[in-house]
C-alpha cells in the first residue's frame, strides 16, 4: 500500500532524504518510480492544458473584446490577437516550467525501466545541495552515487543510453557461475538486463537457497550485468528478502 500511495511521492525526494527513512525497506521502487515519473508527466499535461484554455482563451476573448469596443486602435485583426496571445503564452514562465515537468517526468519514466536508481526530482536535489552547502555539510557518498545526486544530467544519459542498447538486442536467458571463496560458495549471476532493486547486501533466494548480494558490476555484452552473491548458511523469508525467480531458465557457464 505505501507503494501506492506513498511511493510516487517519496520517489521525488534526493536519495539522502529517502536513506532517512525507516520503511524504506517496504517500498517496491521500480513501482513507485515508475508512478512518480508517469504522474508527472500526466500532471504536466493536463495542467499545460488548462493553462492553455484559461490563458490564450482568455487573452483572445478579453482582445476581441476591446477591439470592438474601439480601445485597442482601428486595423487590429483577429489573426494579430491571436499570435500575440500565443507568444504571451510561450514566454510565460508558467509554461516553460510545466514543460520542464513534462520533460523531467518523461525521463525519470524512462530511467524508472533502464536504470535500477531512483532519479529524484532535480528542483529538490538543488535544494538539497543548497542546504547541504549553507550548513557546511558534505552529502554522504552514498547520495553522491547516484540519479541527480551527480549534479548534472550525466545519470540520465545513461539511463536513456542503456535502455536504447536494451532495445537492440534480444532478451537472452541469465548465466550462472558457481564457484568457491575459501569455504564459502559463490554465485555470479550474469544477466543482459539490469536487475531493478539488486542493490548490496540484499539477501536473495533462488531456489531453496538463500545468498547475500555482495557486489554489482559491468562485464561484457552480452550478458554485461554481473551480481556477485555469497551463500548464506541459513536464511529467511521477509520482505525485503530478492527472489530469483527468472522467466526463462538461466544456463550454467562452461567450466
Amino acid at each position: 500500500m505505501r507503494t501506492f500511495l506513498l511511493g510516487p511521492f517519496l520517489a521525488l525526494l534526493p536519495r539522502r532524504w529517502r536513506d532517512t527513512l525507516s520503511f524504506r525497506e517496504s517500498i517496491n521502487w521500480r513501482i513507485a518510480r515508475t508512478l512518480s515519473g508517469f504522474g508527472e508527466s500526466l500532471f504536466a499535461l493536463i495542467a499545460m492544458i488548462f493553462w492553455y484554455s484559461y490563458s490564450v482563451v482568455g487573452w483572445v476573448s478579453r482582445g476581441v473584446d476591446a477591439a470592438l469596443a474601439g480601445k485597442t486602435g482601428p486595423g487590429v485583426t483577429d489573426q494579430e490577437i491571436g499570435f500575440i496571445a500565443i507568444t504571451i503564452f510561450a514566454t510565460h514562465p508558467l509554461t516553460w516550467l510545466l514543460v520542464y515537468l513534462g520533460v523531467e517526468g518523461g525521463v525519470r519514466l524512462v530511467g524508472a525501466f533502464a536504470s535500477e536508481d531512483t532519479l529524484g526530482s532535480l528542483p529538490l536535489f538543488a535544494l538539497d545541495r543548497l542546504y547541504l552547502k549553507m550548513t557546511g555539510r558534505s552529502a554522504p557518498n552514498a547520495a553522491k552515487a547516484a540519479g541527480f545526486e551527480q549534479a548534472n544530467f550525466a545519470s540520465y544519459k545513461s539511463a536513456i543510453r542503456e535502455r536504447v542498447r536494451q532495445s537492440r538486442q534480444g532478451r537472452i536467458p541469465d548465466e550462472l557461475h558457481f564457484g568457491k571463496d575459501g569455504d564459502d560458495e559463490i554465485l555470479e549471476i550474469r544477466a543482459c538486463r539490469r536487475k531493478p532493486d539488486w542493490t548490496a547486501p540484499r539477501t536473495v533466494r533462488y531456489q531453496e537457497a538463500f545468498y547475500r548480494l555482495e557486489s554489482c558490476y559491468d562485464g561484457a555484452s552480452p550478458r554485461p550485468f554481473r551480481y556477485r552473491l555469497r551463500r548464506l548458511s541459513a536464511g529467511v523469508m521477509g520482505r525485503t528478502v530478492l527472489v530469483y525467480s527468472p522467466e526463462e531458465a538461466p544456463v550454467l557457464a562452461e567450466r
